[in-house]
């Protein structure tokens, strides 16, 4: 059974920090890339930041760039999303996904996670 369960979320001020954590099981975490999406109220789900199995590649959409760090240990199955630097337009439902590192789009996705609530307030 597949699961990515995110934590790391919640409520902080602009300018603030937030690091988002996923754990995986079920499936072959070490060879797969993982990458973070997120949907604010009424906007559709968007790409965040993807690495690749090895952690040797990363991308970020551009309004993220210089702020959010992804990073990846597969000894511990995990996944994190560094955010500094929080701006009110990042609040959003943070999801951690399984899924093609070129792909960047919600149908690329293999596995959602149930996703973790980020509030940046003014």
């Amino acid at each position: 059974q597949v699961q990515l369960v995110e934590s790391g979320g919640g409520l902080v001020q602009v300018g603030g920090s937030l690091r988002l954590r996923c754990v995986a099981s079920g499936f072959f975490f070490s060879g797969q890339s993982m990458l973070w999406f997120r949907q604010a109220p009424g906007k559709e789900r968007e790409f965040v930041s993807v690495i690749s199995w090895s952690g040797s590649s990363t991308y970020y959409e551009d309004s993220v760039k210089g702020r959010f760090t992804i990073s990846r240990d597969n000894a511990k199955n995990t996944v994190y999303l560094q955010m500094n630097n929080l701006k009110p337009e990042d609040t959003a439902v943070y999801y951690c996904a399984a899924g093609d590192y070129s792909g960047r789009t919600p149908a690329s996705v293999e596995y959602w996670g149930q996703g973790t609530q980020v509030t940046v307030s003014s």
